[in-house]
């Protein structure tokens, strides 16, 4: 089912490999590349879901890949990030910074299995509104982090996308403790 919300969806899972070459090796150009695409790919997220809902075409389809999309794009761009250089020659993201990424890397593994575990049961965990924030507020953390490297000079960019990943990595926990306490109660 090709349906234009499900188009834009797959659209974010292709743009994952075009994100992770252009932080490979990145320049400053290749950093401000990425940003404009990445950009992009975040506006999808929005309009995928708006358009679905706006036209009634929610599907399976769109159903699995939509979180999907969401993680290995999070994911990619974590990683590539970790081991990208600024110009000093530090990782974006280093030191105690890697904690709200792991944070966040592991949070998504686990509601994942949490996901896997309890649909046989038929029990469903809809995405709350603090699960929308934390997915905003990761977007424009790992958005600000990537700007940061075609601004090198300016280092309030890279702080504001630091401070942004531990306020998503905090709101990772809150949601995933949510998550978690919807599938201890049906574990045996």
């Amino acid at each position: 089912m090709l349906t234009l919300p499900n188009l834009l969806t797959l659209s974010r899972i292709l743009a994952v490999p075009i994100l992770v070459f252009l932080l490979w090796k990145p320049t400053p150009v290749d950093y401000a590349i990425t940003f404009v695409l990445y950009c992009i790919v975040g506006i999808t997220d929005y309009f995928d879901g708006y358009l679905a809902r706006a036209q009634g075409q929610i599907s399976r389809l769109g159903q699995f890949l939509d979180p999907i999309a969401d993680k290995i794009m999070v994911a990619a761009v974590i990683i590539m990030l970790v081991s990208s250089r600024r110009d000093s020659g530090e990782p974006i993201i280093h030191g105690l910074h890697i904690i709200p990424a792991l944070v966040i890397l592991l949070r998504e593994m686990i509601v994942s299995g949490l996901r896997e575990f309890l649909a046989p049961l038929h029990v469903s965990v809809p995405v709350s509104k603090l699960a929308k924030w934390k997915t905003t507020l990761q977007l424009v953390a790992l958005g600000a982090l990537i700007l940061a490297g075609a601004v090198p000079a300016q280092e309030w960019v890279h702080q504001v996308g630091l401070v942004s990943l531990w306020a998503a990595a905090l709101l990772t926990l809150i949601t995933g403790w949510d998550y978690l306490r919807v599938g201890i109660r049906h574990m045996d």
